[in-house]
């Protein structure tokens, strides 16, 4: 059923992706209700109404749903037993959010829809951690089974007698165990789909990170890296479906020597997609609108021959001043506090136009 303009999205999470979201709602004539634990974060800023509450609070979500005509997440860190009681308003359904919450489901599901992952297993115990090494060698990397992202909840394990420390770096937690990959470079694809199966992808672009963290993602990735676009697509659409998806899913890849690797999935837009807001016709956040509304596709094609988006880490964001002065380059401030170390404070997008 299509939800017209005029109709309130509810968005859940009041982070930065929540902001972009309900600004491209906002073009095409949507109201936004935001709900987040956190007062005057970025989403907020910019909604049409906000409910202070925590996400477990079902007396809140009852009221939040009876006031919204759709509702979505921008973030997979949430509580999937209390979403239930927004029902089918909620797009994507909370079967991509559980799929996604827990590294050990996630990789099972990516293998059943035939893609590839790299060699790993679940680890319980320091036993466990040991018993990985003795089959996958190393280095390997220990990942919290849940809420890790940006590099949080991972520890390497570079060499024998790393165990322990490994182990308590990611608090004994339970985790999967990933052999390491000597990939090429990392990508990803960010694929929209509809309610009745249809889809629209984005040209892929190549990632960089530094500390857990992404720094830079490139459209159009290099020739190597674009030579496996079209599998990883492919597979990334198969992911999609296998979920019932609705909305924008990312799926992140390594490009390795034996072709692209899946790395994780994010039923939601990304960061590797900012770029898409001045570098393609249709940026991934009214396309995740549209999606979820049931309004036609837009187009993807780029609007230059490419695009560059650098995140604005930590105390970065202080040099606004000479970033705004810069002909031709898009500047995006998230609205948030401190500048911590670490923390996504903005990001620049530069459209290749030659």
């Amino acid at each position: 059923m299509t939800i017209p303009p005029g109709s309130t999205i509810g968005i859940i999470g009041g982070g930065q992706l929540g902001r972009m979201l309900a600004i491209a709602a906002a073009q095409l004539g949507y109201r936004c209700h935001v709900l987040d634990p956190v007062e005057d974060g970025p989403a907020a800023q910019v909604a049409d109404r906000f409910t202070n509450a925590a996400y477990d609070d079902i007396g809140a979500l009852r009221e939040f749903d009876a006031a919204v005509d759709v509702a979505t997440y921008e973030f997979e860190n949430l509580p999937v037993g209390p979403l239930e009681v927004l029902g089918e308003k909620l797009r994507p359904s909370t079967r991509s959010l559980a799929i996604a919450q827990d590294r050990a489901r996630e990789k099972t599901f990516i293998e059943s829809c035939g893609a590839r992952v790299a060699p790993w297993r679940e680890v319980s115990s320091l036993a466990d951690v040991t018993a990985s090494v003795r089959k996958f060698g190393v280095p390997l990397v220990l990942k919290t089974r849940r809420y890790g992202y940006d590099g949080k909840g991972q520890a390497w394990v570079r060499s024998r007698g790393d165990e322990q420390s490994s182990w308590q770096a990611i608090g004994e937690e339970p985790a999967v165990a990933e052999a390491g990959i000597d990939f090429i470079a990392e990508f990803s694809v960010i694929v929209a789909r509809w309610a009745d199966g249809r889809t629209s992808v984005w040209h892929s672009p190549e990632n960089e990170h530094g500390e857990g963290i992404l720094r830079r993602s490139t459209v159009p990735c290099s020739d190597v890296v674009e030579a496996q676009v079209s599998e990883a697509r492919e597979a990334a659409v198969r992911i999609a479906n296998a979920l019932g998806h609705i909305g924008v899913l990312t799926v992140e890849f390594f490009a390795s020597r034996d072709g692209p690797l899946v790395n994780e999935i994010a039923p939601r837009v990304h960061n590797s997609g900012h770029w898409t807001i001045e570098g393609a016709v249709t940026s991934q956040f009214e396309q995740h609108i549209r999606a979820i509304c049931d309004l036609p596709a837009g187009p993807t094609d780029l609007v230059g021959s490419g695009a560059v988006m650098d995140n604005l880490i930590g105390d970065e964001v202080n040099r606004w001043p000479e970033l705004v002065a810069e002909p031709g380059l898009h500047v995006h401030i998230y609205g948030k506090g401190e500048a911590r170390p670490g923390r996504k404070m903005g990001h620049l997008t530069k459209v290749i136009l030659r």
